[in-house]
């Protein structure tokens, strides 16, 4: 009877154990989901800090290398301090003109350099030297497809600026934007037509 007696209270100690244990198992699983929230909150913040530079990056965008360099009448600092009244007088077409007139004789000159360049080369006789030629001379007669193209947008734009239509989006006869035309001079488009354009294209593919 003794040894029954003894028996039963060691089997309470047993099921209190495992209760026990049945218990905690949840509280040990509660601790280790809170740690896994940290290491997203640290990614977070490090995405966040990581994207600030990118917008403080972005701002000189509009400016060239030298944005005190002098086209007409105007620097690129004074066209862009102008207010919203002054769009398209005369100082700012005339600063855009001597712009897009330096842009031309630039691809002018590109191009006699390559023509010559081209006209200078000798035809290797090994193999593999004569591969290398004619990749880089496919890839200098696409720069002058490319620049070519863009001499035509640069012939248009000069153009407009006589005609008095420069710096307004041809679609709805909004103004393009100083900061636009700066960055791109022989743009035609405002950035939202040409955001619809893009669009268009995407879905008919014209």
């Amino acid at each position: 009877m003794a040894t029954s007696s003894k028996t039963k209270p060691a089997t309470g100690v047993v099921a209190a154990t495992k209760s026990k244990s049945t218990v905690a198992a949840p509280a040990a699983g509660t601790p280790k989901s809170a740690p896994a929230a940290k290491p997203a909150t640290a990614t977070a913040a490090k995405s966040a800090s990581a994207a600030a530079p990118a917008t403080s990056a972005a701002t000189p965008l509009p400016l060239t290398v030298d944005p005190h360099k002098r086209y007409g009448p105007l620097t690129e600092a004074e066209i862009l301090a102008m207010p919203e009244s002054a769009y398209m007088n005369k100082d700012q077409l005339e600063f855009f003109r001597a712009k897009l007139t330096e842009l031309y004789q630039h691809i002018i000159a590109n191009a006699s350099d390559t023509g010559e360049h081209l006209r200078d080369v000798e035809v290797a006789t090994d193999p593999s030297d004569r591969a290398t030629q004619e990749e880089e001379y496919t890839l200098e007669l696409r720069t002058r497809d490319r620049e070519r193209k863009l001499l035509k947008k640069v012939e248009k734009a000069l153009r407009m600026i006589d005609d008095g239509s420069f710096g307004w989006c041809e679609e709805t006869g909004e103004p393009i934007g100083i900061a636009r035309l700066l960055a791109r001079p022989t743009a035609t488009l405002s950035i939202e037509a040409q955001e619809r354009r893009e669009r268009r294209r995407k879905l008919y593919g014209d």
